[in-house]
């Protein structure tokens, strides 16, 4: 069974990797990027591996700019505590990874 995070891990998450509280511009937008790896077709996973769900949050965050700043740190921050939480562990090296994403 796949654990997804909700609108207050993502926060969380977010805070902790852009080093300050993030500030909200579009509830809608982040619930809606939030909510997108849980995406189902006609029954079926939208995005059926972990990698792909955790793909589709990141894009989801990044592109959506649902926050005031921070949309990319946040989404990569998010995308690491999906997967972690998931049990696939990625580098320690979080700022170097995030890098690639900012």
């Amino acid at each position: 069974m796949t654990d997804y995070l909700d609108r207050d891990d993502v926060l969380t998450a977010g805070s902790i990797a852009f080093g300050a509280e993030l500030t909200v511009r579009d509830y809608g937008l982040l619930d809606a990027a939030v909510a997108r790896p849980k995406a189902t077709v006609f029954g079926v996973d939208a995005y059926p591996r972990l990698w792909d769900k955790a793909g589709a949050l990141l894009q989801s965050l990044a592109r959506n700019h649902a926050l005031v700043d921070g949309n990319k740190r946040t989404a990569w921050a998010a995308a690491w505590t999906f997967l972690h939480i998931n049990g696939i562990q990625l580098a320690d090296d979080f700022e170097v990874e995030s890098r690639i994403v900012v």
